[in-house]
């Protein structure tokens, strides 16, 4: 029976022929990820046993550098449990820490064609490097580390052909704010990738947006495989054997859309949410901001990194707006620092933070206070997400963010771009 990219993995890795549909997957699990939520002391639960610790990954991020008592506390236990079980890939306070699923990215821990579970929504961002990826629930988190099985009910899935290439100043969060608003959420579905215009997308763009495929409520959002894909996995993982799986010529999709990249444009998404909420640039020009923020697992990439040093080169962040800059990794840290983004940033009047799920979350080095704007390149927009839930979140791109913060409203990319070439 012919099989989109997630039925012949899920199939695979639950030792099934064919998986449609409607089908129940109980599948081995290849990448248990933990954070350091997991191990905070109010839901911390003893764990007696593991089923391969060289399958679990350990990554502190959204209480990093920790901001209370509570959260050494849980750190001092992640450090413990891995040292009793002899886990090597723990990601402490360091040059090895970042958000997990860029962690994952970094490292090649996202082996194409296998599953990864982790116990957040943004788990689907490793679908970028076609590995079934999906957030799971504590209780299921636990049955994966302890037995290495993980059960899933398999979706339909709605397939996005790309042709063409995105124009200067149009970036991958683009693509998920047009998506988002033109086809709605994807409840219970899958979404999967391709298409000849998927080649013009860096595995960073590609990262985005299996990131944002959370706001579409999708089951599991993947990529094909391609060169680009096989190459970055020998250069960050060569030792792995990996899987790349591709859709079946005539599998069965819910629904085939096909977008052609070089007709989109600018999107922001106004406050409090993401789906059938996008509109043009142009339709909130001129609303006023107090923060401009790019980071998170979606948009902390140093390609994010770039984009935001590239605007704001020469210029200076407007008075009375703050520009909050974070970076998904401690190693895209120190290549942005190298690179002179950083310093870039900063001669600018922004602020360049750790690698932390910090401000997305609302945490510590970036919250928003009461009836404040922002204007987000991050996950999620909803009320009270950042801070206090007065505040309004809009969200858009890292370049429109970037030039929204020079002027201190929202303002249009475009002109920072003049004379690119595609």
């Amino acid at each position: 029976m012919p099989m989109t990219i997630t039925e012949k993995i899920l199939a695979r890795a639950g030792g099934e022929a064919t998986m449609r549909p409607g089908d129940l997957a109980v599948v081995d699990v290849e990448t248990a990820v933990l954070m350091d939520m997991t191990f905070l002391p109010e839901g911390w639960r003893e764990v007696l046993k593991l089923h391969d610790p060289s399958k679990v990954v350990i990554a502190f991020d959204h209480l990093v550098p920790a901001p209370t008592v509570q959260a050494a506390t849980a750190h001092a236990t992640g450090r413990k449990f891995a040292a009793r079980f002899g886990i090597e890939r723990l990601h402490d306070v360091g040059l090895d820490q970042g958000i997990a699923h860029a962690v994952v990215a970094d490292r090649g821990y996202a082996i194409p064609g296998t599953v990864l579970v982790n116990g957040d929504s943004h788990t689907c961002a490793a679908g970028a490097f076609n590995c079934a990826a999906r957030g799971v629930g504590g209780p299921d988190m636990l049955y994966a580390i302890t037995m290495g099985k993980a059960w899933f009910r398999v979706g339909e899935t709605i397939r996005y052909d790309f042709t063409g290439a995105l124009r200067p100043g149009v970036s991958a969060k683009d693509i998920f704010l047009y998506i988002a608003g033109t086809h709605g959420a994807h409840v219970n579905q899958n979404v999967e990738y391709g298409g000849p215009g998927m080649g013009t997308l860096s595995m960073n763009g590609r990262r985005t947006l299996a990131t944002m495929g959370a706001e579409l409520s999708a089951e599991f959002t993947i990529f094909e495989p391609d060169d680009l894909l096989n190459d970055y996995m020998r250069q960050v993982n060569p030792l792995t054997v990996t899987h790349p799986t591709m859709p079946d010529p005539d599998c069965v999709y819910r629904e085939r859309r096909t977008i052609d990249l070089g007709t989109l444009e600018p999107l922001v998404a106004l406050p409090d949410a993401v789906v059938n909420n996008s509109v043009p640039v142009g339709q909130v020009e001129g609303q006023h901001i107090d923060q401009a923020f790019v980071g998170s697992c979606a948009n902390g990439t140093l390609d994010d990194l770039a984009v935001v040093a590239h605007v704001v080169k020469g210029r200076r962040v407007a008075k009375g707006t703050r520009l909050i800059v974070t970076p998904g990794t401690q190693t895209i840290y120190l290549a942005a620092l190298k690179a002179g983004y950083v310093e870039t940033i900063t001669a600018a009047g922004g602020i360049v933070t750790p690698a932390t799920c910090g401000a997305c979350v609302g945490g510590h080095l970036g919250a928003i206070g009461p009836d404040e704007v922002c204007l987000t390149a991050s996950t999620r927009n909803f009320k009270g997400r950042m801070g206090d839930p007065s505040a309004r979140i809009y969200m858009g791109s890292p370049a429109t963010c970037a030039a929204s913060a020079l002027t201190g409203v929202i303002t249009h990319p475009g002109s920072f771009f003049a004379g690119d070439v595609a």
